[in-house]
């Protein structure tokens, strides 16, 4: 019984960080525009894909093949920035969330093309041999996802509270307006939100791909995913889209151990409705509102 706890858990961890990094890139996006990125998945599926083409096949050392990979993703995000944020339009939410799935929707279809249906792996950066822990195994490419996110979630914090470049998104996150008032580049900011978007979820599709796997169809679940932990950890919240991420694949984690693994996704619909049903604001999120409320349009 320890054993298999033990297992469950180390399990969770990587997935849990990949949760995580989704969900970072979705609250980034969100924090600067108030846009729902339901594409944020496709970056995760670009990295793996392209990753699996230039150090899989073509035999790239890494270290050239992690920075190619991370700049045409990133690239992606930015023309993504280009078509679905319109500063100073009316352009209604729902609209630039019809925008996002359809570009989801468009780089999926352009990577089967590209590539092709199959599902695809590359070789784990450290070999395949598992390392065991009071009975339980964790793969070695484990460790390289649970080390390489925090190390990405502390360059977060120190980016958003030491770097002029972090306190100015974090300004336009707050008051869009104001902050151009200020001086601040807003365009720029949101700009600059999207190819950072882009880059992490770029970075757990390389990570995650020797160990799960991919294929060009990956990318939409990985943005509800996504999108239900950032939810779940109150939307906009860096904090909260860490701790989301890891709720979810503990949940999953110990549901496919204990219970079936044929249940894991079914607990994260019905905690995600479960959420917007009794607890809308997530758990970090703020509790009270005052004032009122108006609908939200881009550009305002």
């Amino acid at each position: 019984m320890i054993t298999d706890i033990l297992q469950a858990i180390l399990a969770a961890l990587p997935v849990g960080c990949m949760y995580a990094l989704v969900a970072l890139g979705v609250a980034l996006i969100y924090n600067a525009t108030n846009i729902i990125n339901f594409a944020q998945g496709e970056f995760v599926m670009l990295g793996g894909m392209t990753m699996v083409t230039l150090y899989g096949e073509m035999g790239w050392p890494l270290y050239f093949a992690i920075p190619l990979t991370m700049v045409i993703t990133t690239v992606v995000g930015m023309a993504l920035m280009r078509v679905s944020y319109r500063p100073g339009k009316s352009t209604s939410l729902i609209t630039v969330l019809i925008i996002t799935i359809g570009a989801s929707l468009l780089i999926s279809g352009s990577a089967l093309h590209v590539w092709d249906g199959d599902i695809h792996r590359f070789p784990p950066f450290s070999g395949d041999a598992p390392l065991r822990l009071l009975g339980a195994t964790i793969a070695p490419q484990s460790l390289w996802i649970i080390g390489l996110t925090f190390v990405v979630v502390m360059f977060l914090v120190l980016f958003f509270q030491f770097s002029i470049y972090g306190k100015a998104m974090r300004a336009c996150a707050l008051d869009r307006t104001a902050a151009g008032l200020l001086g601040i580049r807003v365009k720029t900011m949101v700009l600059l939100s999207f190819a950072m978007s882009a880059a992490l979820g770029c970075l757990g599709g390389i990570i995650i791909t020797p160990l799960t796997m991919i294929d060009y169809s990956g990318g939409m679940l990985l943005a509800i995913k996504g999108f239900s932990a950032a939810m779940l950890g109150g939307m906009g919240s860096f904090v909260g889209a860490v701790i989301g991420g890891f709720v979810f694949s503990f949940l999953e984690s110990f549901a496919a151990t204990f219970v079936s693994g044929s249940l894991k996704e079914l607990v994260t619909f019905i905690v995600i409705i479960n959420v917007l049903l009794f607890m809308p604001r997530g758990i970090m999120g703020p509790r009270v509102k005052e004032g009122l409320e108006e609908e939200e349009v881009l550009g305002d």
